[in-house]
């Protein structure tokens, strides 16, 4: 389950970078401590992750069947958004874990994946798989378009992430003639907080969004509709006027 616990309007890696190197010794250790994904993200071999290839990193000693793994998921993860968008903007940072202990030491949790600051992607050793890795990653590319992060609702996100993943578990094959599995005339959450409550809740949920968005976009152009959405919001429009949802 894709929780985004790191969800922040920062912008780029690099001012990352740049704010805690310039922090004295003591302030980096407690921004180490308290925050080990972001101090993980700026610095992957701190926490013993070692370079697979261009912002590809894995926890190290892995046999080369385990780095192929990684590797593999992370390409046809990348694929899918690539299809999905048309191309790639965003380029995050993938850590990925192929054990518990790793993944705690970097500040995950018991979600599957995370999306950090909108700039890098933590996998789990059950999330180093290519639907969780691209469901993060549609996340990261889908705000790095955005000029603001608030500019959807958690539910849009989440559900336009699944949409992307084409994850089994909430949405009917691509050859359906209508891919939910679950819908509802309830409104869904809006906020992240409000949204990590009614998926705990309801596992239900992601099904419930990804409904509303796959048939949102059926109905306006298919391919085009998310691009369309982004130009718009980015134009100063609102997204219930966007959307008319």
């Amino acid at each position: 389950m894709a929780w985004k616990r790191w969800r922040a309007p920062w912008r780029g890696r690099v001012w990352l970078l740049v704010v805690l190197a310039a922090l004295p010794i003591a302030a980096a250790a407690v921004v180490a401590v308290a925050y080990p994904s972001v101090a993980a993200t700026a610095c992957p071999g701190c926490y013993g992750l070692q370079r697979l290839a261009p912002d590809v990193y894995a926890e190290s000693g892995l046999p080369p069947f385990r780095r192929r793994q990684v590797l593999i998921a992370v390409e046809e993860a990348e694929r899918r958004v690539r299809a999905f968008y048309g191309g790639r903007q965003a380029s995050p940072r993938i850590l990925a874990c192929l054990s518990d202990r790793c993944y705690r030491r970097i500040g995950g949790g018991g979600e599957r994946g995370v999306a950090v600051l909108n700039r890098a992607v933590m996998l789990s050793p059950d999330g180093v798989d290519p639907v969780i890795a691209s469901h993060e990653m549609s996340h990261v590319e889908l705000h790095d378009r955005l000029v603001t992060d608030d500019a959807v609702p958690q539910w849009f996100d989440e559900g336009l992430a699944v949409l992307v993943s084409g994850d089994p578990r909430y949405l009917a094959p691509e050859t359906a003639a209508d891919r939910c599995l679950a819908s509802t005339d309830a409104a869904l959450p809006v906020t992240l907080d409000a949204w990590l409550r009614a998926a705990g809740a309801d596992v239900r949920t992601y099904a419930k969004a990804a409904c509303q968005v796959s048939r949102w976009g059926a109905a306006n152009g298919g391919p085009r509709a998310v691009p369309d959405l982004v130009r718009r919001l980015n134009a100063g429009e609102t997204f219930g006027a966007v959307t008319r949802m």
